[in-house]
């Protein structure tokens, strides 16, 4: 019997991605706030609960055959390794820069600092305005950093910009529209193909309804 390994990330883009694989007929069998592996409904098929930013790398390393995680990810992740044959219009928000409301303005003697923990699409972004920046990782709290003075700017995740408005942070460029989007292992496209191919359709029929 043929199985197949979907990949889902946890946070916001597990619990937009349960309503739609429901959709299509595909729902967990287990406790998905205790297992990391979970039996679905159909015995050949299970689902793997972790991190947006370990989905590519179990996808592309075929420890999953599928994975549902955020454009944000697979752009800093370097997506050439896999395919990705859809946008699942779920999870939406957008990739941003933002500063003090009341920071002046940048005297351009120094480089710019920025804080994220997107360092690959930061530098690429910047690059290719032809600007040299200080980059600095962080993994959370990232509003805090042009408050204390750790950075200039900070480059993250943007939902509804109240978290932002609430530090008395302002966006002042947005470099990217951010949406789920479902990866396949290239090599379990060719050997699960028809399996594979199936569940896509199903999952693009739902996404072009709404």
């Amino acid at each position: 019997m043929t199985t197949l390994t979907i990949a889902l990330s946890k946070g916001r883009i597990l619990e937009d991605s349960l309503p739609l694989l429901a959709k299509i007929g595909l729902k967990p069998a287990g406790d998905i706030g205790r297992l990391l592996r979970v039996p679905t409904n159909h015995p050949n098929i299970s689902l793997l609960i972790i991190r947006p930013a370990d989905v590519p790398t179990f996808v592309e390393y075929g420890a999953a055959d599928m994975g549902i995680t955020g454009k944000d990810v697979l752009m800093e992740h370097g997506g050439e390794a896999l395919y990705e044959p859809l946008d699942l219009g779920i999870a939406r928000c957008r990739l941003s820069i933002a500063q003090k409301k009341d920071a002046p303005p940048h005297d351009g003697i120094r480089r710019l600092r920025v804080a994220t923990k997107y360092l690959e699409l930061t530098r690429r972004h910047y690059a290719a305005k032809g600007q040299q920046v200080e980059m600095i990782k962080l993994y959370g709290s990232m509003e805090l950093a042009p408050l204390v003075g750790l950075a200039d700017v900070i480059v993250d995740l943007v939902d509804t910009g109240n978290t932002l408005k609430a530090n008395g942070l302002i966006e002042t460029e947005i470099i990217t529209q951010i949406s789920a989007r479902m990866v396949v292992n290239k090599a379990s496209m060719k050997t699960k193909h028809a399996m594979v191919q199936d569940w896509l359709d199903r999952l693009s029929g739902v996404v072009e309804r709404g």
